[in-house]
Formats: C-alpha cells, structure tokens, sequence
C-alpha cells in the first residue's frame, strides 16, 4: 500500500505548525495507496471531525486535541482514529486492518490511537479520557 506525499506533508502541519485541526485519510482502491481527504481548519470541533466521517465507509483519522490537566495546564495530544464501521463492506474493512499499522508507523508523533466500529467508540468523552 503506497502513501501519498500529502498525507506525510498534512501530518506534519498539523504536528509542528497547528494549522490544522484534524485530517481524514482514506484509501483510493484502484491505486492501492493513502491520500488525503479532509482537512479540518484549526477552528473546528470534535463534532465537526465526527460528521467527517463517512458513516458506512473506513478511514483513518488524526485529531489534535487540545485540553486543560487537573494542574490547569494547557496540553495538545495527536489522536491515531481507525474508523472501521460494522456497516463497512468486508473487503474495505480487511483492506484498511492489514494496511493500518504500516500508515500509523508512518505519522510519527501521535500519542494515542483508537480504533472505532460505532461513534459511540470515539465519543468526545472517551476521547477526553484517554488524553488524560
């Protein structure tokens, strides 16, 4: 599975720079390699990465998700999101699980990862209790 230079050049906006708030990957079958598909702007919310998400198909996803510690200090952690719904055809589901672990290895700086099959696996506060 080939990766597009994008997503690579993306990532590292997101991680060094913060311009962006989240990116959605996908993978483009017929070419067999990782592009970029969404990029969300510093100002978006966790709900406007959610509805990003195609609810029948897979992605992969990283969010920055900014948050206040017990201490009140400010702290940022790079979400790793594989969006594998139950209702995704079988095939893509095997696709994006075999070709996972080679793209997570790819973003390096993320600090979490989840892998989801239902929204309610990557609800804000499940994403909040993993930051913390």
């Amino acid at each position: 599975m080939a990766i597009h230079d994008e997503c690579k050049l993306k990532f590292l906006e997101l991680k060094a720079k913060r311009s962006h708030r989240f990116i959605v990957f996908k993978i483009e079958e017929k070419k067999q390699q990782v592009i970029v598909e969404k990029v969300g702007r510093p100002d978006e919310t966790y709900d406007d990465f959610t509805a990003s998400m195609p609810p029948n198909e897979c992605r992969y996803a990283v969010f920055d998700f900014d948050f206040i510690t017990i201490d009140n200090c400010q702290k940022s952690k790079i979400f790793f999101i594989a969006w594998s719904p139950d209702t995704s055809k079988v095939r893509s589901k095997m696709l994006y699980a075999s070709s996972k672990d080679r793209f997570r290895r790819e973003l390096d700086g993320v600090q979490v990862e989840l892998q989801a099959t239902d929204p309610s696996e990557m609800s804000f506060d499940i994403i909040k209790a993993r930051a913390l």
